[in-house]
């Protein structure tokens, strides 16, 4: 087995780790004093477009993208060291390169399933950051865990669809930047294949009967770097036929095909999270004083940070093999793979960040250190693309099955 990366891997590497250093955490604090001295909290602070242009600059652009022809063309394996550093500061490094969810998942969609119209009218602005995007799936009257539970209807009339239903937890929705959804709901909710039965479509934000009703907090926060997280309503939204995205009845099947490569890009923005606490531990533990002794000669924090770091390391192989796989024998071969990472990483991760806090006191859970905010999104993603029971169900069916 050869464990190192790649040529390309390691230049893009060396450019992101000092792009990271010179201008995403020093912009970390920056963009907390901007966003307090603006109008609303949802529009972009100044410091995150200088990111942009910088990062676009030096070629740190779309690099999740593995079709060449839109964006880096990297495989899922060569982005993955990638995805954990800039997962060290996943509020900046991913908007600020155009690799942040959901225009992420949004942009493969419209590259695997849409049509050229669609990509030239939505594709190429999102590729460009001039807009962005959201996703909505999740509804707040059924148990989203199971997507065939959805009650949107997408009914036909004429040369039109008309969209009806309530959504929440949409991410990208608040930003004023969100130009257009994708929108799964039912065409046929009397099929006899449930998974048959939805479509998505693209409905535009201003289109008449689209209310954004509310920002959707988690745990405190309003995500405003990714555009917060919405309540919207589709009151009898009215959109072109043409506006289909892939083929009626297909909208389940791109919702697995979207969420297959999102799972693993949160897991390897996760193993950066935990990165982060690691480091922000043992310059805490260095750093105060207890009892007589600094913290790091605490018998309890010496076990703290050495589980910290073997967790890592097996995560951090378990991901890179679950990318391995899907390069080689594509997203269903490595499907046991990625409900394993899909499970244990963010579940880990909490878990580094909960002894990170802790070793920092009441700073940990204050505004002056990021860690309360990472554990906030790190333990979301328990939650969010498939609850871990879900997942836990359907990997121990596939273990069952050779036995029965």
């Amino acid at each position: 087995m050869d464990f190192a990366f790649d040529a390309r891997t390691e230049e893009l590497r060396a450019k992101l780790l000092a792009f990271m250093d010179e201008y995403v955490y020093p912009a970390e604090a920056v963009a907390h004093e901007q966003r307090e001295r603006l109008a609303s909290p949802w529009e972009t602070v100044p410091v995150v477009e200088e990111l942009k242009a910088e990062a676009r600059r030096q070629g740190l652009w779309n690099l999740f993208l593995p079709d060449s022809e839109y964006g880096a063309g990297l495989t899922n394996l060569q982005y993955a060291p990638l995805a954990e550093i800039m997962g060290r500061s996943p509020q900046l490094a991913p908007t600020v390169t155009n690799c942040a969810a959901p225009d992420t998942g949004n942009m493969e969609v419209l590259t695997q399933f849409g049509d050229e119209r669609q990509q030239k009218q939505w594709l190429e602005p999102l590729l460009a950051g001039e807009i962005r995007s959201a996703f909505a799936m999740t509804e707040p009257d059924v148990a989203s865990s199971d997507a065939t539970n959805i009650t949107t209807h997408i009914e036909r009339d004429g040369d039109e669809y008309v969209i009806t239903g309530r959504k929440w937890y949409i991410s990208g929705a608040m930003h004023p930047d969100c130009k257009i959804f994708i929108v799964m709901g039912k065409t046929d909710p009397d099929g006899e294949d449930i998974r048959r039965q939805q479509s998505m479509v693209l409905v535009p934000r201003d289109t008449p009967g689209v209310t954004v009703k509310r920002a959707m907090q988690v745990f405190g926060y309003e995500d405003h770097y990714h555009g917060g997280h919405a309540e919207v309503i589709f009151d009898h939204a009215r959109v072109p036929v043409s506006n289909l995205v892939g083929e009626d009845g297909g909208g389940f099947a791109i919702a697995q095909a979207r969420l297959g490569p999102g799972r693993i890009h949160h897991c390897m923005r996760l193993i950066g999270m935990a990165e982060r606490a690691i480091e922000l531990m043992c310059r805490r533990a260095v750093s105060r004083n207890a009892f007589g002794k600094s913290l790091a000669q605490q018998g309890v924090v010496h076990n703290w940070i050495a589980d910290a770091r073997v967790t890592v390391e097996q995560l951090r192989l378990l991901v890179l093999k679950t990318a391995w796989l899907m390069d080689t024998v594509g997203n269903r071969g490595a499907h046991t793979e990625i409900q394993s990472i899909k499970i244990a990483t963010p579940r880990a991760v909490v878990d580094i960040l909960d002894r990170a806090i802790q070793l920092h006191g009441a700073g940990g859970v204050s505004q002056d250190f990021p860690l309360a905010e990472l554990y906030a999104g790190a333990r979301t993603l328990m939650i969010a693309d498939g609850p871990d029971e879900v997942h836990q169900r359907s990997l121990a069916r596939r273990e069952l099955k050779r036995y029965l």
